[in-house]
């Protein structure tokens, strides 16, 4: 590896390790076997590097969230809800968790901006993922619209959950209290 993937897997380590916050550009240094002008150099600043580091171990999720073998329920159904939810949720149990750095992320939010800007331009691409997550098909397939409105509506879910999790995991929702509430909504919707 070079110093650019070097950086990028010690800004990682010390994310899940730290934080945004309490995570210094020497600590970065330290954990990467680099040097302080490299950061400058591949990066830009120590924000932009936590950023994408940042971005990509959110990608990373991506395995977890199909449960490693693959979804078995029909795409866009009640089913395909559920298990997409519930490995979701798995993530969120596990010690040193991606998702406590989430919150982290939103909370200081608007003290990071160069973060922010990031992380705003890759919320996007996460909506639109996370349409073919539960609905199957192609992420370049996924229109505009369909982003806006639905891939908006999960990743709503999605931060509402994390927070849950994070706060108050006793009471934290499962994925199966989350489709009883689906049903309810779909049965209100349809008049029943």
């Amino acid at each position: 590896m070079g110093h650019r993937e070097d950086l990028l897997e010690g800004a990682k380590r010390c994310l899940l390790a730290k934080g945004f916050v309490r995570t210094t550009a020497r600590d970065i240094v330290k954990e990467s076997g680099t040097n302080l002008a490299s950061i400058g150099y591949h990066y830009g600043s120590k924000d932009a590097l936590l950023a994408q580091a940042y971005v990509e171990m959110v990608e990373g999720m991506s395995d977890a969230f199909e449960g490693g073998a693959g979804l078995r329920g029909e795409p866009g159904s009640v089913e395909r809800f559920t298990e997409v939810w519930a490995n979701i949720i798995s993530t969120m149990r596990e010690p040193g968790s991606l998702w406590r750095l989430s919150m982290e992320v939103v909370a200081m939010g608007d003290r990071m901006p160069e973060v922010r800007e990031h992380l705003a331009r890759a919320q996007r691409e996460g909506a639109r993922g996370i349409v073919t997550l539960f609905h199957g098909g192609r992420e370049d397939e996924v229109p505009e619209e369909r982003v806006d409105t639905l891939g908006y509506f999960y990743l709503t879910l999605m931060m509402g959950l994390m927070a849950q999790w994070t706060f108050d995991p006793a009471s934290a929702p499962e994925a199966d209290r989350l489709a009883a509430g689906l049903r309810q909504v779909i049965d209100a919707a349809a008049g029943k």
